[in-house]
């Protein structure tokens, strides 16, 4: 298998592990909503993810460039972009005192994230057989 097989093989483990962050994220909202859990325990158990979820995103992300797999790395500047502006502004926490009042954006940022992840994780899927095909020929 070449690097870029190896790259995309990791890519595909990595959307799929974000995949099912954001579905978690997804479902804690929800039982927010339904009074199943209190604010401060989401906001305990949601914030711990936070910073990792980005970052694993961010090396991902360099990994594509430093590999030149540049169409991966112009699709997923953006969100890094994003979640480094989220970081620099100290808007990447939740917040148990405020999460009522921004709970709808949380949700859209999650969803949209959760559509993101989706489509990259098949794009890597797509890049990985290629790779792996170009290479038996």
């Amino acid at each position: 298998m070449t690097g870029a097989g190896w790259l995309f093989l990791f890519a595909v483990l990595a959307a799929a592990g974000l995949l099912f962050t954001m579905v978690f994220f997804i479902i804690m909202f929800s039982d927010l909503e339904c009074d199943y859990i209190n604010p401060i325990d989401l906001c305990n158990k949601l914030n711990q993810f936070v910073l990792p979820e980005m970052g694993f995103h961010a090396f991902l992300t360099l990994l594509f460039l430093l590999s030149g797999q540049f169409t991966a790395f112009i699709l997923n500047a953006p969100l890094v972009a994003f979640n480094v502006n989220k970081v620099v502004s100290k808007n990447h926490m939740y917040d148990a005192t405020e999460i009522f009042r921004t709970l709808g954006t949380h949700k859209k940022e999650s969803f949209i994230k959760l559509g993101f992840y989706l489509v990259s994780f098949f794009y890597y899927l797509y890049r990985m057989i290629v790779a792996l095909i170009s290479e038996s020929e």
